[in-house]
């Protein structure tokens, strides 16, 4: 599934996190502190970490302001990506994207898959580049964010990864 790090440099990325939850406080925020923590550990920079709530306004501006922001080279959201009516992360991130990486999704449900079986079919989570920046939205489960960080995200982010990562197309994105 990994292809060889050997040879290369890891690059730290600096990663904005984005909690979208109706009842999530910092106290309460595990899916958040969870992302906040392994990208840490991975070596990368959190650049910032929000909570907001289930509103497609608050959600987009947070999102926005971090791709206007030349210091975040990638977001991660979790929660809102299921069927609720409140449930409107998609919704709210979709128009901001420039390109959506349709394969992310199929990525992250096939790892879900393996974890929580048919139930990964409610998860909407998706992925985009918007203005130079990766934005990724998960779901708000513990389980669904060690899943989308550690299986996936975290080896795309990886400068080491190959045959190819997401890393090394960066300094591309905007390109003309």
């Amino acid at each position: 599934m990994h292809g060889d790090k050997e040879n290369t440099e890891f690059i730290p990325v600096r990663i904005a996190v984005l909690t979208v939850s109706d009842s999530r406080d910092w106290d309460s925020d595990t899916s958040g502190a969870i992302l906040a923590e392994r990208i840490e550990k991975a070596g990368h920079q959190l650049a910032d970490r929000k909570i907001v709530t289930d509103e497609r306004t608050e959600i987009a501006n947070a999102v926005q302001s971090w791709i206007d922001d030349p210091a975040v080279d990638v977001v991660i959201s979790t929660g809102g990506t299921g069927l609720t009516g409140r449930d409107i992360t998609p919704e709210a991130i979709r128009p901001l994207f420039e390109k959506e990486i349709e394969g992310f999704s199929v990525v992250f449900h096939n790892v879900s898959f393996q974890s929580v079986g048919l139930s990964t079919l409610q998860s909407r989570a998706t992925a985009g580049v918007a203005k130079g920046t990766f934005v990724f939205a998960l779901p708000g489960s513990n389980g669904a964010v060690k899943d989308g960080w550690d299986k996936v995200i975290s080896h795309q982010l990886d400068a080491r990864q190959r045959p190819c990562n997401l890393v090394e197309l960066m300094p591309r994105l905007m390109e003309k």
